[in-house]
């Protein structure tokens, strides 16, 4: 295989696989030894790629700066259409302006005929309705999660009895017909999903949980699996 084509095939993979990737599992997929591929590692940095870890821990790829438009193939193209549209029609203004753009940038830097089967793509999306509804503080919310700063809300359950609480915010999640906030809930201590429209009111803090992020949704996954485990355990058959 050219080196070339090496160093593409171990971009994919990084682009790919669940971070961080270990040495041991990159050389498997690009089919090169563990030397060959720490010396691959060292050229894509040396290229501008910005990679992070070491032997013995795996790695992340933080930046990407060898992936051009030019080697989106016409399926991507469609996908990439389709997805941005659905975006669009989400009824979140601010996502809506940035699909627009990124589709806008990623047609100016296409070759002539990737161009144009971007712009006469077979794959469209049509809602009579928008997807979802305006959440006015929804700039807000964003923020929190970004910058994984605390939140106090003023949430109403399903019997619209009003709670003040702080949530360590973690994650937006779309479902079919409704937005749901993963959150770490200080007042409950423990995960709750809060629907965006039942927010009554949200506040910035200012005060930062960066550092229990990524424990806080590791448990969460540890979480959501045993539950999962348990359906199908009782879902079986006696």
């Amino acid at each position: 295989m050219a080196r070339t084509d090496r160093l593409f095939r171990l971009l994919q993979a990084m682009r790919m696989l669940p971070q961080p990737v270990t040495a041991g599992r990159l050389a498997e997929e690009t089919g090169v030894s563990l030397r060959s591929l720490y010396r691959d590692i060292d050229s894509l940095r040396a290229a501008g790629a910005r990679i992070e870890g070491e032997r013995g821990y795996g790695y992340r790829l933080i930046e990407d700066v060898a992936l051009p438009p030019q080697s989106f193939n016409r399926i991507e193209i469609e996908a990439l259409v389709l997805g941005l549209a659905e975006v669009r029609q989400m009824g979140d203004p601010a996502l809506a302006d940035a699909a627009a753009s990124v589709l806008a940038k990623v047609a100016a830097t296409l070759p002539d005929r990737a161009e144009q089967h971007l712009l006469h793509a077979v794959s469209q999306v049509h809602r009579w309705e928008q997807r979802f509804p305006d959440i006015p503080d929804m700039e807000t919310i964003r923020d929190g999660c970004w910058r994984e700063e605390a939140l106090a809300l003023r949430y109403a359950d399903k019997d619209d009895a009003v709670t003040e609480r702080t949530i360590l915010p973690l994650s937006i999640v779309y479902l079919d017909s409704k937005m749901v906030l993963l959150a770490w809930c200080c007042l409950r201590k423990a995960f709750r999903m809060f629907r965006l429209d039942r927010i009554r009111a949200v506040r910035a803090t200012g005060t930062s949980f960066r550092p229990r992020r990524v424990p806080l949704l590791r448990d969460y996954l540890a979480e959501h699996r045993e539950r999962g485990a348990v359906h199908a355990a009782s879902d079986k058959p006696t």
